[in-house]
């Protein structure tokens, strides 16, 4: 790989390759060993930035991780004492812990008598910390607590990120992500909900899903020289079918009314039962879901937003994916949605589309007058796709430049060999084919751009919605959290422009990326997250989008660039007058956010 590698023990001294380090255009602090990111060659991970970002974490927060391994000097027995081996385990745990109640895996109780004798009683026990006692799910000899860490698990409809931590000091030591095996079963929850009613597919889906999540804990666990087995931990954050379908159960009452969940709370499960492959009794925790399609990523998300404070002012919460889920409220309440946005800005639905990876087109500017697009790839290399933010960048430079029209049709009167027309629908090339590393011509169809504001409509639609409900309007909000990995960065402004995000004073908003796999991290590191999360998902009110009839109608608005109602969106009318006027210099606009801090 041209980009080389660094070796394991440099990355673990918080050392970075510079050649894969980007700058964000305002200062700032990089905090060394803090989160590390660093891909092999045989990575799917799509960039060395990090997920985790510790300004995002309140002042006050403290390492205070689920799952703890503690040295204990187990005294030798003693005939007449009459306490057994787990008895005199049991005493030296309490000593530290205080008189807690203490419940032991039978693996424990076949370890126990060897480990205890190997070392002259000197052991290490792996714990995981649950209300009200402490499980023991592992005993070693000799001193053990080095090698100690945890996994966290996005799961999302269209991508599934798993993240490697060291429970040792919280260090993220990699990411790995890739697509969903599930895909090709349907590209949504409800297809994927059908799917699973024929004949054994249920447990198909749930055989896909454990594949795509075992091969990127066996590949982040490679890339980084640990052990899976040393893994004692394990948080996953999914919507709430896709939770579903890796517990292979039924999500068919999802979907119909009145929409139930077999469950949104899951309890103590061990990695062998779930079918995870990292230690057999480790903990997998499933961030805890709130209605049939608000999941336990939502509640994960919220843990890094002023949502999940005592603020009293109103926020937004809003994470694009394939599924579009809107949280509003404060420490008052808190209210909750999700619409189907369809996986195109995953790089679903769409020809040419692919993942925020190596080679996809993030960045499109286009010449007002020769249609010519002007583009950047996350690598620098040559493009082979384009991903989230790169369709997002190039529906609003068409339309400010004139060669889309509201509704997202291609301009057939000017001529442009960019542009062609195959019977009723036309296509516009982004990058011939000698300059991309498919060997093939990167475009879009107009097909592609319907779904792409299907995608947005959905979204934008819901957010308005749901404020109508609660009686507030955009302009109540204080802050607007943007989550969701399609991109690593959202051109803001280009955003509004295509009628994704309202038209807001732009320092509202604030991106926060995978904000799922971030949610998860923090549950691992921190038993006050894990209690804020629960929280955050017993109060919150689930709003379903299917029993609305108004909910078309917003829909159905939302279906142009960027709304039917202009007045909705000033700053883009001014914009679209001053382009046409040619006093702004179109289809080149910067307003990137970067890393934007929130929470």
């Amino acid at each position: 790989d041209s980009l080389g590698q660094l070796p394991a023990e440099m990355v673990a001294d918080g050392q970075v390759l510079a050649c894969r380090t980007r700058l964000l255009e305002e200062p700032v602090v990089v905090e060394v060993g803090e989160s590390i990111e660093c891909p092999s060659p045989e990575s799917h991970d799509e960039e060395a930035t990090c997920l985790v970002r510790r300004e995002l974490l309140p002042k006050d927060w403290d390492f205070d991780p689920l799952a703890v391994r503690w040295r204990l000097r187990v005294p030798a027995p003693r005939r007449e004492d009459g306490l057994s081996d787990l008895d005199r385990v049991t005493c030296a745990v309490q000593r530290d812990w205080g008189k807690v109640t203490l419940v032991y895996s039978l693996s424990v109780m076949r370890q126990v008598a060897s480990a205890l004798r190997a070392e002259e009683g000197l052991v290490t026990v792996t714990l995981i910390r649950e209300p009200n006692q402490l499980r023991v799910i592992r005993i070693e000899p000799g001193d053990r607590t080095t090698g100690h860490y945890a996994i966290a698990v996005d799961v999302g409809t269209t991508t599934v990120a798993a993240q490697l931590i060291s429970l040792t000091h919280g260090k993220v030591l990699g990411t790995c992500s890739d697509y969903n095996a599930q895909i090709s079963c349907g590209q949504d929850v409800i297809s994927r909900i059908n799917y699973s009613n024929r004949g054994a597919r249920l447990r198909e889906l749930q055989s896909r899903i454990l594949l795509t999540i075992n091969r990127l804990i066996q590949e982040v666990c490679r890339n980084h020289e640990v052990d899976p087995g040393e893994i004692c931990n394990a948080v996953i954050s999914g919507n709430t079918v896709m939770t579903h379908l890796l517990l292979g159960l039924d999500p068919e009452y999802i979907r119909l009314d009145p929409y139930v969940p077999t469950v949104k709370e899951v309890g103590y499960l061990a990695a062998a039962e779930v079918g995870i492959e990292i230690y057999p009794d480790s903990w997998v925790y499933f961030s805890p879901s709130v209605g049939s399609y608000v999941g336990g990523d939502i509640t994960a998300g919220l843990l890094s937003t002023d949502l999940a404070t005592a603020s009293e002012e109103i926020s937004l919460f809003i994470d694009i994916g394939t599924n579009g889920e809107v949280v509003v409220g404060n420490c008052d309440f808190l209210m909750s949605c999700a619409c189907s946005a369809g996986p195109a800005f995953e790089g679903g639905g769409v020809v040419c589309g692919m993942r925020a990876a190596l080679g996809a087109i993030e960045k499109v500017t286009v010449d007002r007058e020769t249609g010519l697009a002007q583009y950047s790839t996350i690598g620098g290399g040559k493009p082979k796709g384009i991903c989230g933010s790169g369709m997002i960048d190039l529906l609003a430079n068409l339309r400010l430049t004139g060669w889309i029209d509201p509704s997202g049709k291609l301009d057939r009167e000017r001529f442009n060999p960019l542009i062609e027309v195959h019977g009723r629908r036309a296509t516009y090339q982004i990058a011939p084919a000698a300059e991309t590393g498919t060997g093939k011509p990167i475009f879009i169809s107009e097909t592609d751009i319907e779904n792409i504001l299907r995608a947005k409509a959905a979204i934008y639609s819901a957010v308005a919605l749901m404020l109508r409900r609660v009686g507030l309007d955009f302009s109540d909000l204080a802050s607007v959290y943007i989550g969701g990995g399609f991109g690593r960065f959202l051109d803001l402004e280009n955003a509004i422009l295509i009628g994704l995000l309202p038209d807001l004073p732009r320092e509202k908003f604030h991106y926060i990326g995978n904000s799922s796999l971030m949610g998860s991290y923090m549950v691992v590191v921190s038993q006050d997250y894990r209690q804020r999360q629960l929280n955050l998902a017993r109060r919150m009110t689930y709003l379903e989008l299917n029993t609305d009839s108004s909910y078309m109608d917003e829909y159905t608005g939302a279906l142009f660039l960027p709304h039917t109602d202009l007045g909705l969106f000033p700053s883009v009318k001014e914009k679209m007058l001053r382009c046409n006027a040619g006093t702004l210099n179109c289809g080149h606009f910067q307003g990137r956010i970067h890393e934007n801090r929130g929470g």
